[in-house]
């Protein structure tokens, strides 16, 4: 009897080749689509027809999972929670770990699935979670909360090629999805900026930017921020007063939060960079001795050169300076090309 697969069909280029490749390789294929949510800005009524539409190109039966008040629950109001604590979430991350791999995954093995099959850029050895071959598409950032176990039940079909070549593919075989375009940011989020998203849902509040404790300008509450964010200052007297050419300035950029004051600290590109982290609710796939980290999908992999454990707090000191250090975004290790877990900046 051939080894049975539920795959997630999201309606995508990725999803949709990676289930054709299944059903060539002689599993006994199921497609499913799940909804996550269904408000303005979100395609997931034309996303879930063309999943449907996939599903009956390749001869495979379908079902639709209804996940809605879970994401909520799980993903939604965790994003929002954290904004409102002036931290800078990973919502991806949540989602994998709570309803791609936490819902899904259970109810695949309910129904007596081997396995659960998604179009991530990822792969494993059914042991390691291993990077995608492509390195401009790898997603295990926003796997590293998989649990080892789980790993001899995940496929990843479309991990070992190129993007250009699974787009080929899609074309090759004639999928309706071959040139629909990557989904962008988080489903609810839609075309709208996460700031102008954030504001709809959270009050403003006036506060201070301070560089080198002057101030420069005035900002509209700090949770609308993140590290790293390039923001206008406004003050010409401030900025003279510092020795700062204010016929030439440099670009200045959010480095620091006081979410208890409401004080954006802002500073050139230059002041942006650390070489410690500190990093909390440590999360294992395969605990082994770190080699690199990542605190940014598609950033570069940073050498590691200490690693010191004070009470739960992980204080990592790296061969070379980062920018733009977010707390609330993920840290994530790597040995190699294996993705060993990660944690949450602090």
């Amino acid at each position: 009897m051939n080894k049975r697969v539920a795959i997630g069909l999201s309606g995508g280029v990725d999803s949709s080749v990676a289930a054709a490749l299944l059903v060539d390789q002689g599993y006994e294929v199921m497609g499913v689509y799940i909804t996550c949510w269904d408000g303005p800005g979100c395609r997931s009524e034309e996303d879930r027809q063309d999943a449907l539409d996939i599903a009956l190109q390749l001869s495979v039966p379908f079902v639709h999972l209804d996940f809605k008040s879970a994401y909520k629950e799980k993903v939604f109001e965790y994003m929002m929670s954290e904004y409102e604590a002036g931290r800078t979430p990973n919502p991806d991350v949540m989602c994998n770990r709570e309803i791609k791999f936490g819902l899904f995954y259970e109810w695949a093995m309910k129904q007596g699935f081997d396995f659960v099959a998604t179009g991530h850029y990822a792969q494993t050895d059914g042991k390691r979670l291993l990077c995608g071959v492509d390195e401009t598409k790898d997603q295990s950032y926003f796997l590293y909360q998989l649990r080892q176990e789980q790993l001899g039940h995940i496929l990843y079909p479309v991990g070992s090629m190129m993007k250009k070549a699974v787009r080929k593919e899609a074309e090759k075989r004639g999928l309706l999805t071959a040139e629909k375009p990557d989904s962008q940011g988080v489903c609810f989020i839609g075309d709208v900026s996460v700031s102008d998203f954030l504001e709809e849902r959270i009050e403003k509040k006036q506060g201070r930017i301070l560089l080198n404790d002057v101030e420069v300008g005035t900002h509209k509450g700090v949770w609308f921020y993140t590290i790293g964010q390039r923001i206008k200052v406004s003050e010409v007297k401030g900025l003279k007063q510092l020795g700062f050419d204010t016929t030439q300035l440099p670009h200045f950029y959010v480095i620091g939060k006081d979410l208890k004051k409401n004080v954006l600290f802002v500073g050139t590109r230059e002041m942006g960079y650390q070489k410690e982290l500190r990093v909390e609710s440590a999360h294992w796939i395969n605990e082994q001795t770190l080699e690199f980290v990542r605190i940014r999908h598609g950033g570069e992999m940073i050498k590691i050169s200490k690693v010191k454990t004070q009470k739960s707090i992980l204080l990592i000191t790296l061969e070379k300076p980062v920018w733009g250090v977010a707390a609330g975004q993920s840290a994530v290790f790597y040995r190699g090309d294996e993705c060993l877990g990660g944690g949450i900046l602090a």
